[in-house]
């Protein structure tokens, strides 16, 4: 959906005592401390750097930190044009847009440019909306499976005649551009194909059936009418971030779930801290179709969704699993580390305002054997919080029934119960309510960055004020926060820092400059680390707020790469005109990137104009008239060097 700040969800009404009162915005510092590398063994192929790091495949050249200018390349200039701008030396080529066939076997429809493609065609075809992206090795960097989340989309531009004459079909053809493709690429004379058709290829959407695992499993909260066992879910929705897994499995991760859904006029406790709405959902009609969306009809509906979803690419018969043991929550993506002894540790960031950082360690070890040997790994475990003390200490909390006040008496039953209301627990707990956490990186010495992409409630009437963690009111830049762990990944404390605080040096007001070392830019959302060490940064700033005051002179949304150790920042690239900027992934030798373009001339308002389907881009197709379609991009450079270099 449009990611206009003023319907960004905005729930937690909790008083949990965290900081606000106790933390003194004038002595919040920028650290530029360093530590030693983790020791990881390799473990399924990758890397023992790319493991620390949750990223990348493998490493990118094997460049270690600080043995040169990590930093290569040229800055480029903010840029408004309705393309892919990149430095000198680089270049770019478009694939797998949304319409495109995804290469299933005997299913290949054409995009037809009106919009016109019935919803069994958009079954076959790349959904809307790109967003996290991972690339997975068949043939090293020469040929692999690229995995891709689809957000949400615009009925402006899928349908036609956009939301006019809603229908069953409509419905449906909107539930078939959600979810996640899986498609094969190879590499054949410098240029990237998508392969058709492919043994691996395979469309997940809103009504793919998911299995449930995990202490939520069977739960009450969790059944329904149509699946009484608690145990089979249809479909997955506003997939946002991603991760990997050590065993070579895709995590996608379930957002804003609850746009979608019919809220009755006064609605519960639980259903009103988890956002629920009176009357229709905003911009969504699937419930006039599709009656599990009606929450009235089915209050269990939304317990079901906003869960991390664990798919096993490389067996396209495989059914996806909602991991419950992670938690539930506004999902934006879940980032994988090891710990020294082969635990499996998943960090995860909340995409809503005043919500929570989380992380998740597995009671066992990864074993060999790939997805198989670990197909209930993520089912046992413990689910923290984080609190972000003041003086760059913190702690991290566990959401466990029985521990901390998180029993029957407060509204805890059990563990299912916990974990489907894991907000409430948090706030039980006193974790540290944040501005908008989202996508989590680790880099090479073993620092865990969070992108805060922004927060303009902070500080409000009525609102929470800053804290340690968040030290600006009226929040418009955003920040990205960073800590390490005492000991190893799955340490209780930690300590932190700013990594930076992102605006403008020539913003009028103090909140709003910043103090970026290098290339200025505002609402950080993306983060990824690369096999070099590289810390890539996306941005996403809204298209109601974009071009408009302390976001005036920011221009398009870019993706800049910064150097974890000095703490300098390039602009990499430029969008298209209304995009956000969205994942990463490279191929094992990291001589070729592919990167995400989601919702080129995305409209102010909930939905585009159809008749007008260009009216704020036409990008990539470049033809008047046609219709903006997000994609992937992939960018090399041109004498074939390691990217960023």
């Amino acid at each position: 959906m449009a990611k206009d700040f003023s319907s960004m969800e905005d729930s937690n009404r909790s008083s949990n005592p965290s900081i606000h009162d106790i933390s003194e915005p004038s002595r919040r510092t920028l650290l530029r401390g360093t530590a030693a590398a983790a020791f990881l063994a390799p473990l399924s192929g990758l890397t023992a750097l790319t493991a620390l790091s949750g990223c990348a495949s493998s490493g990118a050249g094997g460049k270690a930190a600080g043995s040169g200018p990590l930093l290569g390349f040229s800055s480029i200039p903010i840029s408004n044009v309705d393309s892919v701008t990149l430095p000198p030396g680089y270049v770019s080529q478009v694939i797998a847009p949304w319409g495109d066939p995804v290469g299933l076997s005997g299913e290949a429809p054409a995009f037809k440019p009106d919009g016109s493609n019935t919803a069994a065609e958009q079954l076959a075809q790349f959904g809307m909306h790109h967003d996290g992206i991972h690339y997975f090795a068949i043939d090293g960097s020469k040929s692999g499976l690229l995995v891709m989340n689809h957000e949400y989309v615009d009925d402006g531009l899928l349908h036609r005649d956009g939301l006019a004459q809603w229908s069953a079909e409509k419905v449906r053809k909107a539930q078939a551009a959600h979810g996640v493709s899986v498609c094969e690429v190879t590499q054949k004379d410098g240029r990237w194909q998508v392969v058709l058709p492919s043994p691996w290829a395979r469309r997940i959407t809103a009504s793919t059936p998911m299995a449930v695992s995990g202490p939520a499993a069977g739960h009450a909260l969790m059944k329904t009418a149509a699946d009484a066992s608690g145990r089979r879910v249809l479909g997955t929705l506003n997939n946002c971030g991603s991760g990997i897994t050590p065993w070579g499995t895709y995590l996608t991760c379930e957002e804003n779930f609850i746009f979608y859904f019919k809220g009755p006029d006064t609605p519960s406790a639980h259903e009103a801290r988890w956002g629920l709405r009176k009357g229709d959902p905003v911009g969504y009609r699937w419930h006039e179709h599709d009656e599990r969306f009606d929450a009235i009809k089915h209050p269990n509906e939304p317990n079901r969704f906003g869960w991390v979803v664990e798919i096993d690419p490389m067996n396209p018969s495989s059914t996806p699993v909602k991991r419950t043991a992670l938690g539930r929550a506004a999902h934006e993506g879940a980032t994988v580390a090891l710990t020294r002894d082969r635990r499996a540790v998943v960090y995860m960031g909340e995409d809503a305002r005043f919500e929570y950082i989380y992380k998740f360690v597995s009671r066992d070890a990864v074993k060999p054997g790939g997805a198989a040997a670990n197909r209930e790994l993520l089912d046992h475990g413990t689910l923290y919080v984080a609190r972000f003390d003041a003086e760059g200490r913190g702690r991290w909390l566990p959401l466990v029934h029985g521990q901390g006040g998180l029993d029957a008496s407060k509204g805890f039953a059990d563990q299912g119960e916990v974990v489907v209301k894991s907000r409430q627990a948090s706030d039980l707990l006193g974790g540290t309510k944040m501005d908008r956490p989202e996508w989590i990186a680790v880099d090479l010495q073993g620092w865990v960055y969070c992108t805060l992409t922004n927060n303009s409630n902070r500080g409000g009437k009525d609102q929470p004020g800053v804290d340690a963690a968040n030290p600006r009111a009226n929040n418009s830049q955003g920040h990205i926060i960073r800590w390490k762990e005492d000991g190893d990944h799955d340490g209780l404390t930690f300590q932190w820092n700013h990594f930076v605080l992102a605006g403008d040096p020539f913003n009028e007001r103090a909140e709003a400059k910043g103090n970026v070392k290098g290339d200025t830019f505002a609402c950080p959302d993306g983060l990824w680390v690369d096999g070099r060490g590289v810390l890539w940064i996306q941005t996403d700033m809204s298209t109601s707020a974009m071009g408009k005051g302390e976001l005036a002179v920011m221009g398009q949304n870019q993706m800049l790469a910064a150097d974890p150790q000095t703490g300098e920042v390039r602009r990499f690239l430029t969008g298209p005109v209304g995009c956000e900027v969205t994942g990463a992934t490279m191929t094992p030798d990291g001589r070729s990137m592919f990167i995400n373009i989601q919702h080129p001339g995305e409209s102010p308002s909930e939905r585009s104009d159809p008749a007008q389907p260009d009216r704020f881009s036409n990008w990539p197709d470049k033809r008047p008239g046609a219709r903006p379609r997000s994609a992937t991009v992939v960018i090399r450079k041109a004498d074939g060097g390691l990217v960023g270099t």
